[in-house]
């Protein structure tokens, strides 16, 4: 069994792109949970599962064109709503049945390490009485790597397509754990860069905030989903032994769900203490270039005050410096004396004045 999300939340490296540029990536006729057969088109599939009974086909295809998609619709009986949904893709994660069909829809994530962003697959699945159908329209889940541990355990698989979708889920699930451990370290970068007052990480904490969000929604019906499966047991035709399994993964999945739900809430916290640390420097600036302005003015009123002060003499050295012949005490005894006494006085009075203001 895959390690469960909280026990495992190191980063993963991720799976590459599909083998094949065909829509077919693979197909097998499943007997007694051993494959018997690899027909090489869904045509094929169709003809071998319908001449033999007890045997189970699992189709796999990537991307596939619609009229693909529509002829094995047709082969299979698909109901055309699901059918439209599975070619229009963009689907919230849901579990619809048509008749004795169940059609899910899963979102898959993966952390890109590079670029450090999740990345979001989506799978269709068309779960039958004696068939799977995969559409993925992603690189996530690895379908391969599922594919292969269910054909490593054929007791597990000899149990029917509920089995393959009970694998399928179970890696949707664990997906979960790289992505969560790489948000986890975003978080804490985000962190340090907050209190480090680095001013880009608002817009970080915005676009991670938003991957969240994504992942919030691509995880959390996850599990609706399997409360309605195990609900249903009978009715899906899961039996006992399987819907143990169902409930360990509807256990991770309320794991990461809690895990999503704190990094939602923690982003949130995250983004007011670094709006109040903003608003803290804005003031601590503002304040600073108040005490600076202050400071400015000051200087101001000390230079104005002096130069009122040497302003005073300078007019009555000019006014008695024009050397008219008929002025005012020009030719008195005291005339000099009472021209120094009135700039003396003239420079004092202002000082005093001055003063009192607390100019100088």
């Amino acid at each position: 069994m895959p390690v469960s999300p909280e026990r495992s939340m190191e980063p993963r490296s991720p799976e590459g792109p599909p083998s094949a540029d065909r829509p077919l990536i693979d197909t097998g006729i499943y007997r007694d949970g051993r494959r018997v057969a690899s027909p090489g088109s869904v045509a094929d599939t169709y003809r071998e599962l319908s001449g033999a009974d007890g045997n189970m086909a699992w189709i796999g295809l990537y991307r596939p064109a619609e009229a693909e998609l529509l002829a094995a619709a047709d082969q299979f009986g698909l109901h055309e709503l699901a059918v439209e949904d599975a070619i229009v893709a963009h689907q919230r994660p849901k579990l619809e049945r048509y008749g004795d069909t169940l059609f899910v829809v899963l979102r898959a994530a993966r952390y890109l390490e590079a670029r450090e962003e999740v990345d979001f697959g989506e799978l269709h699945l068309f779960v039958g009485p004696n068939f799977v159908l995969t559409v993925r329209h992603g690189q996530a889940p690895d379908l391969a790597a599922v594919r292969s541990r269910m054909e490593g355990d054929p007791d597990l698989l000899c149990r029917g397509p509920a089995a393959v979708l009970y694998g399928i889920l179970d890696s949707v699930v664990d997906g979960c754990a790289p992505v969560i451990a790489g948000l986890q370290n975003d978080i804490d970068e985000i962190e340090t860069e907050v209190f480090g007052g680095d001013p880009h990480v608002s817009r970080r904490i915005y676009e991670l905030s938003r991957e969240v969000i994504d992942f919030q929604r691509a995880t959390r019906p996850l599990q609706g989903i399997l409360d309605s499966l195990m609900t249903g047991a009978g009715t899906f035709r899961i039996d006992d032994e399987l819907q143990r399994y169902l409930r360990d993964v509807a256990d991770h999945a309320t794991t990461v769900a809690e895990r999503v739900d704190g990094f939602r809430q923690m982003l949130g916290d995250i983004l007011t203490v670094n709006a109040t640390l903003v608003t803290q420097n804005q003031n601590e600036e503002m304040k600073n270039i108040t005490k600076a302005s202050y400071a400015q003015s000051e200087e101001l009123k000390k230079i104005s005050s002096w130069a009122a002060i040497v302003f005073a003499p300078t007019v009555v050295g000019t006014i008695y410096g024009m050397n008219f012949d008929y002025m005012p005490e020009l030719h008195w005894v005291f005339g000099y004396p009472f021209a120094l006494a009135l700039m003396a006085a003239a420079c004092g009075l202002l000082y005093v004045l001055f003063r009192r203001r607390d100019w100088l």
